[in-house]
């Protein structure tokens, strides 16, 4: 059968083949290296298929099935995955910026140190994704579903997660400055070593969530919920204490520190 990719604004031509069907099609033009930058591909089914390193720049792919993918080190930038099936798809390494996401279903995916920048995921399904080390500045994650989710180490800076559900979600060093966390669901989650200076809270769920050594510098905190001191910073609850703050040093019996026993304290 002769499957024919168009580009979705020129309607010119970008590749022609016999194939079984249009994903064996998808694959051989992307292991030909041909350029499938604004290929309408529109509700294609593409599920399990191995597209890694392929370019699809301003592609079509709303509705897309593209389920178990490989599409790790592929740049689809700009690309349209509006309600696209992506769950375990494989994007590692990939380059979504200013990709339209929204609504996309991207549950189990793995997005470990892929380029989101800027891209819009509103209402998109994330919940068990592995977005470690991911760069998501000024994404919009607004009524995202980021349920156990892995963020650890990603760049969130002026991302906007109102409403978004970050419970159980691990974001221990992330980079949260100036982000948008309204009404956000972070119960459960670890914030820990993270950065939230100037980052807007207000309203947000923190019950049970895992505050140790994270900046809260200008942060906005009114409404917000279940903040527990004993599992911020520690130094927090010696403010509950009348008159003058006393700070203490654990030692052993011979006053020494427990890490370094050279440094005896008096």
């Amino acid at each position: 059968m002769q499957i024919t990719i168009k580009n979705r604004y020129t309607d010119a031509i970008i590749y022609t083949t016999n194939a079984p069907d249009l994903k064996s099609a998808v694959e051989q033009a992307v292991k030909e290296g041909v350029n499938l930058s604004g290929a309408d591909l529109y509700e294609a089914n593409l599920s399990g298929a191995n597209l890694s390193g392929s370019n699809l720049y301003l592609a079509y792919l709303s509705g897309a099935n593209l389920s178990g993918a490989n599409l790790s080190g592929a740049d689809l930038s700009g690309a349209d995955l509006s309600r696209a099936d992506l769950s375990r798809a494989n994007l590692s390494g990939a380059n979504l910026s200013g990709a339209d996401l929204s609504r996309a279903y991207l549950s189990g995916a793995d997005l470990y140190e892929a380029n989101l920048s800027r891209a819009n995921l509103s209402g998109a399904n994330l919940s068990r994704a592995n977005l470690s080390g991911a760069d998501l500045y000024e994404a919009n994650l607004s009524g995202s579903n980021l349920y156990l989710a892995d963020l650890s180490r990603a760049n969130l800076s002026g991302a906007n997660l109102s409403r978004a559900n970050l419970s159980g979600a691990n974001l221990s060093g992330a980079n949260l400055s100036g982000a948008n966390l309204y009404l956000a669901n972070l119960s459960g989650a670890n914030l820990s070593g993270s950065n939230l200076s100037g980052a807007d809270l207000s309203g947000a769920d923190l019950s049970r969530a895992y505050l140790f050594g994270a900046n809260l510098s200008g942060a906005d905190l009114s409404g917000a919920k279940g903040i527990n001191k004993n599992l911020c910073t520690p130094l927090q609850m010696l403010f509950d204490q009348p008159g003058k703050i006393r700070a203490y040093k654990l030692v052993t019996s011979a006053s020494t520190g427990p890490h370094y026993p050279s440094i005896t304290y008096e």
